[in-house]
C-alpha cells in the first residue's frame, strides 16, 4: 500500500500482520482461489471469500476503522493465517474489511474525520473528506457481499477502546436486529468474554448500525480491552474473543467442548445521546473519565450555550465522553441498566 506505510510499521512485524495492516491479501486470495472458492477485492483492503452453490451464514468482520485499534488487526491477521493453511475448514461466507488504511498508514485516528460517523444519508460538512470516500466504497462493498446472502448474516466490528472502562470489553448492539439473531449475537458475545452490551435505539453513523439497518445483519461494535502498539499488543485480553471468533469461522457450535462457560453481559440501553451543538459545548467531566462512571439523576452531564445536558433516569452510566467531536456529532452517550 505504499512506502508510507511501510516506514511506520515496525520492522520486526509477524509477515501475516504485515499484510493485513498493509491490506495486502494477495495470498489469502490465492489460498481461497486454489481451494475452489470464489474470491474477489472489490476495494483496497477488501476481500470476500464464497462457496459457490452453498448458502453459508454471512460473516462481515471488519478491523482499523479506527487506525490506531490496531489489536483487531493482530487478531484477525492469525486466525486468517491458521484458516489460509486450512482454507477447506473455512465454514461460513467472509467478508474481511480492513477500513481505514490511509489512518493504519500514518498511524493516526483518522485523516480527516471519524470514518465511524460517515455511515449515513448526510454527512454535512464531512462530505468532502477523505473518510467519506472510503465509507461510500466500504458501503457499496458491503450491500454486495450481501445481496443474496442466506439469512444468517453478521458483522462483527472490531475495536479497542481509548480510555479505561469498569467493563474491559463490552459491545454496542443496534436493539432493531431481530430478536432471534440478537439473542444468538448476544451469546456469542458472552462466550467472547465480552462483560457488557449496550442496546442502541439510533445510529450515530457507525459501519455497524448500518449493516444492521440495511442489510439484516447481527452487526455489532466490539470494544476488545485497550489501544496498544502494532505488534506489541498483549494477545492474551483478546484470548477469549479470538477463540469465539475462530469457532464462528469454521461452523462450530457455540458452547462448544473448547468454549469456557461464560456469564452472559450485563446488558443496558442508550438513555441519551450527548450532541455537541457548538464549540461552546464543555463536558462536566474530563473526556480521560472511565467508560460506565455512574452519575445519578439531576447531575450535570454537559452544557452548550443555554442547553444543558442533565441525568434523568435514577443512575446513568457515561460512555464514551469526548468533547472534541466536531459541531454535530455525538459527544458521549449515557446508558442505563436493564439487565
Amino acid at each position: 500500500m505504499g512506502e508510507d506505510l511501510q516506514d511506520n510499521l515496525p520492522a520486526e512485524l509477524p509477515a501475516a500482520v504485515r499484510a493485513l495492516a498493509e491490506a495486502d491479501f494477495g495470498a489469502v486470495a490465492k489460498s481461497f482461489g486454489d481451494a475452489g472458492f470464489a474470491v474477489t477485492q472489490p476495494a483496497d483492503g477488501i476481500l470476500t471469500i464464497r462457496r459457490p452453490g452453498t448458502v453459508r451464514p454471512a460473516v462481515l468482520l471488519s478491523v482499523g476503522v479506527h487506525g490506531d485499534e490496531t489489536g483487531p488487526i493482530e487478531l484477525t491477521a492469525y486466525l486468517l493465517d491458521a484458516l489460509e493453511r486450512e482454507p477447506a475448514a473455512l465454514a461460513v461466507d467472509l467478508m474481511l474489511c480492513v477500513g481505514n488504511i490511509g489512518a493504519i498508514r500514518a498511524g493516526k485516528r483518522f485523516i480527516d474525520a471519524d470514518l465511524n460517523r460517515m455511515f449515513r444519508a448526510d454527512r454535512g460538512s464531512l462530505a468532502g473528506t477523505a473518510e467519506s470516500s472510503r465509507a461510500d466504497e466500504m458501503i457499496a462493498a458491503t450491500a454486495a457481499f450481501f445481496d443474496g446472502a442466506g439469512p444468517e448474516r453478521w458483522h462483527l466490528d472490531l475495536h479497542t477502546a481509548i480510555r479505561p472502562s469498569y467493563y474491559p470489553t463490552f459491545a454496542i448492539v443496534p436493539d432493531l436486529i431481530a430478536e432471534q439473531a440478537k439473542a444468538k449475537l448476544t451469546h456469542w458475545l458472552g462466550e467472547a468474554g465480552i462483560g457488557a452490551i449496550i442496546l442502541n435505539q439510533a445510529s450515530a453513523g457507525t459501519y455497524s448500525y448500518h449493516s444492521a439497518e440495511h442489510h439484516g445483519a447481527a452487526g455489532t461494535t466490539v470494544e476488545l480491552g485497550r489501544i496498544g502498539t502494532l505488534g506489541r499488543n498483549d494477545l492474551a485480553q483478546f484470548a477469549d474473543a479470538s477463540a469465539a471468533l475462530d469457532r464462528l469461522l469454521r461452523g462450530q457450535p457455540q458452547g462448544g467442548s473448547d468454549a469456557r462457560a461464560r456469564q452472559a453481559p450485563h446488558v443496558f440501553r442508550v438513555a441519551q445521546n450527548i450532541t455537541k451543538l457548538s464549540d461552546n459545548f464543555t463536558m462536566a467531566f474530563g473526556k480521560e473519565t472511565q467508560n460506565f462512571t455512574p452519575l445519578q439523576q439531576g447531575a450535570e452531564i454537559a452544557r452548550d450555550g443555554a442547553t444543558v445536558y442533565t441525568v434523568q433516569h435514577p443512575q446513568e452510566f457515561v460512555v464514551f465522553p469526548n468533547p472534541d467531536v466536531r459541531i454535530g456529532l455525538r459527544a458521549g452517550m449515557m446508558v442505563v441498566r436493564v439487565g
